[in-house]
């Protein structure tokens, strides 16, 4: 290995390590973090209680002083325009299609759970994507007798393609499409008339939910039926959607809770995503707590996990948003990831019959099915969209190969084998240049040997560096020939690094020992957390470790590492040691990949070495000698300033280690 690749490797490992201490949250940052969820608890305390002492206030003085203390709370906040909404009894509905199971709640009109098809968690418990909660959903406007509804309070009646339902379930398949529709009436006297299915008859609020037999998409209206003269004109209403996000995937014992999440996979990849219109998708800063108001018009908002999304989107944008991610430091048990809510601006105008359209997703996160949305959602993806040539590695190199070599139904590690060899084939050409460089390297050792106790004073380095490369000259060596293919491979690396741990592809995909591909493998559990290395051993990153070890005594044998590198030898055989470290809790995949890659790349080493003829190297410098010796070459001006200004510097040295 030349100078110039240990250089580029010691930089990418460096990159590396620099990245992962910056993403990892200060002891100040954490503080400051438990500091905020306290005081957001007292003031959430202390605004409860302003409401329960203001409503008992108006109790003492309304006519309905025998209710109960919750109903009349209730009923002050909602009295008016919205009464009769507020009296009913909660119905679930549940509704099953081709790729989930959906409960709405009466109460509310709201999406209550999510449950997704042919998924399971990894200690295989049914995959909930939005958990079930009575306050999942909640749309707040502010009436013309000046009541704040909030309709997650509000009972409506239901209709399934516009006749009235009283059943509670109802399943949509192949094609097929049925519309759910949750009414919250205005008027008495329309709300007791249940029966009638149109839509011009009586003043509502209606949510409206379609659902498609084979799809991920369940499309989501507001109709807001004659209640221009209900609703105080505004221009917009606030939509809240929370969530309270479950782990899906495995995690080990340092993972888990809030204060060490640094080899927390899957909250690594959770993170709300929004799109403004006029700009890329942004989103929260990783692996912390964060919150961010949202000033400008937004297309969609997501709550993505490493492997699955649920997402809003409009036809018309949102106008503003403020959104949120929390932990809940005191909530322990093994399912709890975080939780996730957004405060939307839905425009709303004032006229009689108005609806916004919207839509919602709850499905994977695969590439394929993202793209063809055609609305920006496959950018939450981290395939290295900072960087054009690492995205474009990932978009038109690897997930098609990938996507190509999945119609062949072979095992998902056999596919990852295949993939890395014709990657390793790819580059061939360009990294030949660079094993048959260390190759004359090798060849020219006892001239360079010779070279460095010819020039044994630190003085000589210019002269002895410009001896070396007349010698590397003379064989064909090229030190550019090292370095250009160790750049060019740098995007390919990273773009592998981020594609295989987010590819649902790979998710629960056995192979060998492993019995997931997305996550790490583990031959043997401790039961307890290693500082920096985890709770496991990863057989996978034991195997690429040590083939990282044997390639670099192998390519360090023989070499001599001179007074202008020193440590370079102890860094070399240090980093497998670090990379064992790092790696031990990454995806199987991944550690599979750099293991097969090292493999491949160590055996093309062997064979270039082997088939490097020392007789044609010294061939060549006898050829290159006799066609220079041959012409009297006049020196360039720029050689004689070269010359000069070596003549000069070794006449100051000499002159300062005399006196």
């Amino acid at each position: 290995m030349n100078k110039q690749s240990i250089i580029g490797l010691v930089l990418i490992f460096a990159i590396f390590v620099g990245y992962m201490w910056w993403i990892s949250p200060s002891q100040e940052e954490l503080a400051e973090m438990a500091r905020v969820r306290d005081s957001v608890r007292v003031a959430d305390s202390l605004q409860r209680e302003a409401l329960r002492i203001e409503a008992e206030a108006a109790l003492a003085t309304d006519s309905l002083a025998e209710a109960t203390a919750t109903d009349s709370i209730a009923t002050v906040v909602a009295q008016g325009s919205f009464a009769p909404a507020m009296n009913g009894s909660n119905q679930t509905i549940k509704i099953a299609n081709g790729r989930f199971d959906m409960q709405l709640a009466t109460r509310g009109a709201m999406v209550n759970s999510v449950c997704l098809h042919n998924y399971s968690t990894y200690d295989s418990l049914p995959l909930q994507l939005i958990s079930p909660s009575d306050n999942n959903l909640d749309l707040v406007f502010l009436t013309t007798d000046e009541k704040t509804i909030h309709t997650n309070e509000l009972f409506f009646t239901p209709f399934v393609n516009g006749e009235p339902w009283t059943g509670d379930s109802l399943t949509v398949e192949g094609s097929d499409s049925m519309v759910v529709s949750m009414r919250a009436w205005v008027d008495a006297d329309s709300a007791d008339a249940t029966t009638t299915t149109t839509t011009t008859t009586g003043r509502y609020l209606e949510f409206v939910y379609t659902i498609h037999g084979d799809s991920y998409e369940v499309g989501f209206d507001i109709h807001y039926n004659h209640l221009d003269q209900v609703i105080a004109p505004t221009p917009w209403v606030d939509l809240v959607w929370n969530n309270h996000m479950q782990r899906q995937e495995k995690v080990e014992l340092s993972s888990r809770g809030s204060k060490n999440r640094n080899k927390d996979t899957e909250r690594a990849y959770t993170n709300i995503y929004y799109k403004p219109s006029n700009s890329k998708p942004d989103n929260l800063r990783q692996m912390r707590d964060d919150q961010k108001q949202l000033k400008t018009p937004i297309q969609w908002i997501s709550y993505k996990q490493q492997f699955f999304a649920a997402i809003l989107s409009a036809d018309e944008p949102f106008l503003n948003a403020n959104v949120k991610l929390s932990t809940d430091g005191n909530d322990t048990s093994r399912h709890y990831l975080c939780d996730m809510q957004s405060q939307i601006g839905v425009p709303y105008v004032a006229e009689a019959d108005h609806s916004t359209h919207m839509n919602f997703y709850f499905g994977t996160t695969k590439y394929r099915d993202l793209h063809s949305m055609h609305q920006g959602f496959e950018r939450m993806l981290p395939l290295g969209w900072g960087f054009f040539l690492i995205q474009w590695v990932n978009r038109y190199a690897i997930i098609p190969v990938f996507n190509f070599l999945e119609q062949f139904n072979w095992n998902y590690g056999i596919i990852i084998i295949v993939l890395t060899f014709l990657m390793r084939l790819v580059l061939f050409p360009l990294t030949f240049k660079s094993y048959q460089g260390s190759a004359i390297m090798r060849i020219l050792k006892p001239e360079m040997d010779a070279l460095n106790k010819k020039y044994p004073n630190p003085e000589q380095a210019m002269q002895k560096q410009q001896q070396m490369l007349a010698l590397q000259r003379r064989a064909g060596y090229s030190p550019m020939a090292g370095c250009l293919p160790m750049l060019i491979q740098m995007p390919i690396l990273y773009a592998m690094f981020r594609f295989y741990p987010a590819s649902i592809e790979l998710r629960q995909k056995p192979f060998l020992w492993c019995d997931d591909l997305s996550t790490y493998d583990s031959i043997l559990n401790f039961g307890f957390n290693i500082p920096l290395y985890g709770d496991h051993i990863s057989l996978f990153c034991l195997l690429m470790f040590g083939v990282q070890f044997f390639y670099t005594w192998y390519t360090m044998r023989g070499q001599n590492m001179n007074a202008g590198m020193p440590g370079m030898k102890f860094m070399m055989y240090f980093m497998p040691f670090m990379m064992l470290f790092l790696f031990n809790s990454q995806s199987a995949a991944l550690n599979l990949y750099y293991f097969v890659s090292l493999s491949l790349t160590m055996l093309q080493m062997i064979l270039i070495r082997r088939f490097t003829s020392e007789q044609k190297v010294r061939a060549r410098m006898v050829a290159y000698d006799a066609k220079n010796n041959s012409k009297s070459k006049k020196k360039s001006n720029f050689q004689q300033r070269l010359e000069a200004l070596q003549k000069q510097a070794e006449q100051m040295q000499r002159e300062q280690r005399k006196r």
